[in-house]
């Protein structure tokens, strides 16, 4: 079968042969449903029994930029990504019915019943799972696809499969480098403008920058999400599941980390807009940063268990290795938090927690406390030897 884009018509007879999800003579729907850049989004639905089903097609190129490419292979990245997500981290992903290598087309689980996380907190909701299961997921994800949790033949074999330059290339840029210079596709409001400066200025910060860059691009600790982000999870009060990991890659354990709790600090910046009642506003703010540290908690403490439960070998079951290799994704995971909530500000892609704040005075001193915040992170992350330490940084900025 010759690539070609699915429409609301051809993707029914897309699920109908090569699914039995359905039965033989449901009478299907098709809705495209997609707000991403690289993707269409379609939920095929029975509409006598409401029964449904999502298909995830790769475009060539980004909507909000024409000029972005991106290879259609992602999405066999991201099929196998979600595949071994389930088998590790059950119940935290959604399944995958069917995958075509041919059309790049991946059938799988509805979470329609789930809200977007970033949605969600911009309006305040509170999940009382959220800390719980994101840290699971990371820790699990990410100790069974490293040389501690997996054999390291197994591993070297593995990587070939998740070579993902394209993808890669595009965080390099967004993150690692546009913002730090005055690239055509940086998005500053007039507003911070002088802001953005100092960093294109800051030597010392672009110096940091460039080292966490570069372990992004020579370090193949695990097999990382690669765009873990408040956008890349579905939610209820009782389920959390991860999803759109065509970004996948071996790379820094720490940046799935960093990335989530950078968007999660985001979100805690705008609130000074979301939230008008100045008690209601703290309270929610405490529940965000309780999120932030439980998040890295959790993900601590599930990786040193199976850590202590799996690791066979002697020379890495030592416990100072342990403790040391827990304090090195910290420091990257703070790093990697700096660069993506700087990203978010000055870059392209921004959030709409910042952007949808109407009031220009007001999103201008959310941004600034972020960019404040972000580089505080990324040129001290050495000195953390816990998460309450970066807690009370997110408070000493916070307005």
């Amino acid at each position: 079968m010759k690539y070609q884009p699915l429409d609301e018509r051809t993707v029914i007879d897309y699920v109908r042969d090569n699914t039995d999800v359905f039965g033989t003579g449901a009478q299907l729907s098709a809705k495209e449903i997609g707000d991403g850049n690289l993707n269409m989004i379609y939920r095929v639905v029975d509409t006598d029994s409401e029964q449904s089903v999502i298909v995830k097609q790769s475009m060539p190129y980004a909507r909000i930029d024409s000029s972005i490419k991106a290879p259609l292979e992602r999405a066999t990245i991201e099929s196998e990504m979600l595949v071994i997500h389930d088998r590790y981290c059950p119940g935290l992903a959604p399944k995958v019915y069917f995958y075509s290598r041919d059309m790049y087309a991946i059938v799988m689980e509805d979470l329609s019943d789930h809200e977007l996380l970033r949605k969600g907190l911009i309006a305040g909701k509170i999940y009382p799972r959220l800390a719980q299961d994101i840290g699971e997921f990371m820790a699990r994800s990410l100790f069974f696809t490293s040389d501690l949790g997996m054999d390291p033949e197994e591993k070297k074999v593995l990587t070939k499969s998740f070579i993902n330059p394209e993808l890669c290339k595009i965080t390099e840029d967004l993150i690692f480098s546009n913002p730090y210079f005055d690239a055509d596709n940086n998005k500053i409001d007039p507003e911070i403008r002088s802001r953005a400066e100092e960093n294109w200025h800051d030597n010392e910060l672009k110096h940091e920058v460039a080292l966490l860059k570069e372990r992004f691009m020579t370090t193949q600790q695990a097999l990382v999400h690669g765009d873990l982000h408040t956008g890349s999870v579905f939610v209820t009060a009782n389920s959390t599941k991860a999803f759109d990991p065509e970004f996948g890659f071996f790379g820094p354990i720490g940046f799935d980390v960093g990335l989530f709790l950078g968007n999660v600090l985001l979100n805690h910046a705008s609130q000074q807009w979301h939230i008008k009642d100045d008690a209601k506003r703290a309270e929610y703010r405490a529940w965000l940063l309780e999120v932030f540290a439980g998040v890295w908690n959790t993900f601590e403490q599930t990786f040193r268990r199976l850590w202590i439960d799996k690791v066979q070998t002697p020379i890495e079951r030592s416990e100072l290795y342990r403790e040391d290799y827990l304090l090195r994704v910290l420091a990257d995971a703070i790093g990697y938090a700096g660069t993506v909530i700087t990203r978010r500000i000055v870059g392209l892609a921004q959030v709409e927690d910042v952007r949808s704040i109407p009031d220009a005075a007001v999103r201008a001193q959310v941004q600034i406390v972020a960019l404040d915040t972000a580089r505080a992170f990324i040129m001290r992350r050495h000195e953390f030897t816990s998460i309450d330490e970066v807690v009370a940084i997110v408070r000493s900025f916070a307005t």
